[in-house]
């Protein structure tokens, strides 16, 4: 690799916070007797609205958090944020058993969101919003299906677009 495209990559790298979620400890029975090893689910984010997350898998605690931050690095999506902090609109993300109600809150309101789903928020620059964990308290099921709700959003440009006209136009109306 080219040494200026090294540097690219490191600047872009250094950009991104990780906040490990949380370390869970699994074992696997074997004939010898139990195989320990530890699984990392790492959150990583630019607090701009990019995010991702990742787990990874190893028999030290290091090891697994950098393999989840590679793996986080890797799942990418970016979330449209308002000028208040908030989310343009209320959304349900689902995933397995997990259901997450993502609303949008006032400025001031804060992060009101649960144990795994909060890093997620805080680290994809959402200052403003209201959630609720429905259905399982499993942090993976949590976390993925916030992800999913986070990436079913549509900005109102993006809205507009779609629906083939401006976005003020998109409003007119609206008063009644």
């Amino acid at each position: 690799m080219p040494r200026d495209q090294r540097n690219k990559r490191q600047q872009q790298d250094s950009e991104f916070q990780e906040r490990v979620v949380y370390i869970h400890r699994v074992s696997k029975v074997v004939k010898g007797g139990r195989r320990m090893s530890l699984v990392a689910l790492v959150v990583v984010g630019n607090g701009k609205g990019t995010v991702g997350i990742g787990m990874g898998k190893s028999t030290e605690v290091p090891l697994a958090i950098q393999k989840g931050v590679d793996d986080a690095k890797k799942n990418l999506f970016k979330v449209p944020v308002t000028e208040s902090g908030t989310i343009p609109h209320e959304v349900e993300g689902r995933f397995g058993a997990g259901r997450v109600l993502i609303k949008p809150a006032v400025e001031g309101t804060g992060v009101i969101a649960g144990g795994p789903v909060r890093p997620l928020f805080e680290l994809a620059g959402i200052t403003n919003v209201l959630s609720k964990s429905l259905g399982t308290s499993n942090a993976l099921n949590a976390i993925k299906a916030a992800a999913e709700g986070l990436k079913e959003l549509s900005s109102p440009e993006e809205a507009a677009e779609r629906r083939g006209m401006t976005v003020a136009e998109m409003f007119v109306g609206k008063e009644n």
